[in-house]
């Protein structure tokens, strides 16, 4: 479905959606020298809507340009104001926010520090991104012939377009062979994250995942770690190898787009007696709760428009 909306914030300015264009020779689109952030809005049960954790992705927004070398020309509460006016001016109740900086035209070639840096900022209607289905009964995965980002390599830290050409090779590989996601392992072999997601393992009840060392450090995942650490769960942030996954009780992904999704099963092995299990549907539930509005604990990971 093609992606289509109302109006779409550009250097400053509110403009119609179809006039948001950059030029062939855009910087960006030649050496992928942009960075980005994905939000989303969500519609509480009071009738109001509210954005998840607003602050804290503007922040990682302005970290990734500052690791990338490009920052923000617009401050902190240009861009948080910026974010809450696209939702209003699209007409929007629920949806996914996209902001995005880029390096522009002007010189070509690697180097172009004088090349002026845009930002716009997008939103749209937008559903479970793996799916209903996989929300409720969990995706099937494959772990990715493509390696993860080493730290030396590629910042991983930040959102950088040009990092995600490796997310594109692997989802593509692991959607052609029939699976739903792809699982990518760091360059000494253990478990790193998904194509967008992080990823998280239960056995014996206790919650792992891999820790921020060379990953991109979700806001998903961090909201996922504080409630089961509220909910008393034992919890640790450290490396495991693909057989551990193999072996777990239980396994799902976390991100802005992908929310709490279960994963029943990895390279044809299922996870776990059933999907969800137990402790992922107790954390599903209350992450559910919280970007509904039903878990008062948490409202201050909301922004209400």
């Amino acid at each position: 479905m093609a992606l289509k909306g109302k109006k779409i914030w550009l250097d400053g300015e509110m403009v119609a959606w179809e006039e948001a264009k950059v030029h062939v020779l855009t910087h960006a689109l030649h050496y992928g020298t942009g960075y980005f952030e994905g939000i989303r809005c969500y519609a509480l049960e009071d009738g109001r809507s509210a954005v998840f954790r607003l602050d804290d992705h503007v922040r990682r927004f302005f970290d990734s340009g500052k690791i990338l070398g490009f920052p923000l020309p617009e401050a902190f509460g240009q861009i948080k104001n910026a974010i809450l006016a696209v939702i209003k001016a699209n007409g929007l109740k629920e949806c996914y926010i996209r902001p995005l900086a880029f390096v522009g035209s002007g010189d070509m070639g690697l180097y172009a520090p004088d090349n002026p840096i845009h930002v716009a900022i997008a939103a749209w209607a937008w559903g479970a991104y793996l799916g209903d289905e996989g929300i409720k009964n969990g995706i099937r995965a494959k772990v990715s012939s493509y390696t993860r980002h080493h730290v030396n390599v590629m910042m991983t830290k930040s959102k950088v377009s040009g990092n995600y050409v490796n997310s594109v090779l692997a989802k593509a590989e692991v959607k052609k062979a029939g699976y739903d996601e792809a699982i990518m392992l760091d360059a000494d072999g253990y478990v790193a994250e998904a194509s967008g997601e992080n990823i998280f393992i239960v056995r014996d009840g206790h919650v792992k995942t891999t820790p921020l060392t060379s990953i991109l450090p979700g806001i998903t995942r961090d909201s996922v770690l504080t409630v089961a650490r509220d909910k008393t769960y034992e919890v640790q942030e450290e490396r495991f190898t693909r057989d551990e996954l193999y072996t777990a009780d239980e396994a799902f992904f976390t991100g802005t787009a992908a929310e709490l999704t279960p994963i029943r099963e990895v390279d044809n092995r299922k996870v776990g007696e059933r999907c969800p299990g137990p402790v992922t549907l107790d954390l599903q539930q209350t992450f559910f709760d919280i970007i509904k509005g039903r878990d008062k604990k948490y409202a201050r990971w909301l922004t209400y428009l």
